[in-house]
């Protein structure tokens, strides 16, 4: 049995992967605080929902979804109601595995995960880190869960927060740089439904160009961009407004305000 708590944006993406890998609803529990959104969730997915106390005595797995500034509330309440040996996944920015196991009984094993809302359409990135108390056989458990909706790298805990300024909240940057984009094709006089279809297509192309073809990036850029053209013109506007020196700053504040969460 596999319960999730707090079923937000993240944990309803994880619920509806599970579900779409072939998890029985009545091998999942959910909890929710509200009791509309309960019902909701009851309507939508036809999975059980329960208290968090309830979740935590009876599920094999517990998926810990709920925000960061809410996780020190949820595991005081459920911290001493997880028997032993119960796998813990937590999948809350921030969040280390220690400030997990100091709140549940002797050597539960936790599993940190970050993972990102293309999980949504199976195509996540989960990155996962063992605890102290987490072997092998666990990690392998966290992978299995994950796999049906994405790809899943081991890292370092230590490299968490950048994965989560990397990748988590890597979406949200393509998203921001397509609006960006289209603006730019309205303002050079294309219809907006027209110019969405061509920067997401164009995005998509590349990313499986990436992906597929095994080039590094900067071999895949040269290919596009002839001496004189259109595209070095474009390049060079970039660096003249020190994009990618925005990016690397605008990733690294995202790393710090994920410590700032761990840290309350």
């Amino acid at each position: 049995m596999i319960a999730i708590l707090g079923t937000g944006k993240m944990g309803e993406a994880l619920l509806s992967g599970l579900l779409r890998a072939g998890v029985e609803p009545g091998e999942i529990m959910v909890t929710a605080r509200r009791e509309e959104r309960a019902q909701a969730l009851r309507d939508r997915y036809a999975v059980r929902v329960v208290s968090n106390i309830e979740a935590a005595q009876t599920a094999d797995t517990l998926i810990l979804a709920v925000k960061p500034q809410d996780m020190g509330t949820l595991l005081a309440e459920v911290g001493s109601q997880v028997p032993a040996g119960r796998l813990v996944i937590s999948v809350a920015a921030g969040i280390t595995t220690s400030f997990v196991e100091s709140r549940l009984s002797d050597e539960v094993p936790v599993v940190r995960v970050m993972s990102n809302t293309p999980v949504l359409v199976d195509e996540a990135m989960s990155v996962i880190s063992a605890g102290a108390h987490a072997s092998e056989i666990h990690l392998k458990q966290a992978e299995d869960l994950l796999k049906p909706v994405g790809k899943v790298l081991r890292i370092p805990e230590s490299q968490q927060d950048a994965a989560t300024a990397l990748s988590g909240s890597g979406p949200a940057y393509f998203f921001y740089l397509v609006e960006a984009m289209v603006d730019a094709g309205i303002l050079l006089g294309m219809p907006r439904a027209a110019a969405l279809d061509m920067v997401t297509q164009s995005i998509v192309g590349a990313a499986i160009m990436l992906r597929d073809s095994g080039e590094h990036p900067v071999i895949l850029r040269e290919a596009v961009t002839s001496p004189a053209g259109t595209t070095i013109s474009a390049i060079a506007e970039l660096e003249r407004h020190s994009v990618r020196a925005a990016f690397l700053a605008a990733i690294e504040a995202a790393r710090d305000r994920s410590r700032e969460l761990a840290s309350g």
